[in-house]
């Protein structure tokens, strides 16, 4: 295996530049994970590229949240989270939830999931989840959670995350 400066940095780390360069090479799917935030009775949320699911039984999926999301502590705050499948077109959407700060539901249409979350309007499924753990993992936390509902919502492709860039994927015939 190859090894020298474009692998490795001197002081035996990974160089972060290749690190996310390599990463990119990797395509995932897009979610956006919504609550009412308790306190205010407004709806709010994030986005996330890391979301995976865990385990059939129980049901379990994961998702990464950095720890300087302001967003995260006021989703969190809610008894149930819906994680949100980001349709291809959504990619607008996909940039307003992961926006700092403001309205980030100024202008989209949603409709209340059985666990009272928002369920944006395009989205290609949707599921109510309880967070049952979080995992500390350098600058973002790891977020275990239990699916309660779940049900698909629209029709469409994905929107996928790659290289930097956002696109959708193309059916096999």
């Amino acid at each position: 295996m190859p090894t020298g400066p474009s692998y490795q940095s001197a002081n035996g780390h990974l160089d972060s530049r290749l690190f996310r360069q390599v990463l990119g090479r990797f395509a995932t799917g897009v979610v956006a994970i919504t609550a009412v935030d308790p306190a205010s009775g407004q709806p709010c949320g994030l986005a996330a590229n890391s979301f995976t699911s865990v385990s059939l039984t129980p049901p379990l999926v994961a998702f990464c949240v950095a720890y300087t999301s302001t967003s995260w502590p006021r989703v969190r705050g809610a008894k149930v989270v819906t994680v949100n499948v980001l349709a291809e077109h959504q990619q607008d959407v996909c940039a307003q939830m992961a926006t700092k700060g403001g309205d980030k539901f100024a202008g989209l249409e949603w409709t209340g999931s059985p666990g009272g979350n928002p369920v944006l309007e395009g989205a290609l499924a949707w599921m109510d989840c309880v967070v049952e753990a979080e995992h500390p993992a350098g600058d973002h936390v790891i977020v275990v959670a239990r699916v309660l509902q779940l049900d698909t919502h629209a029709e469409g492709g994905p929107l996928v995350f790659f290289r930097g860039g956002y696109g959708g994927f193309v059916e096999p015939a």
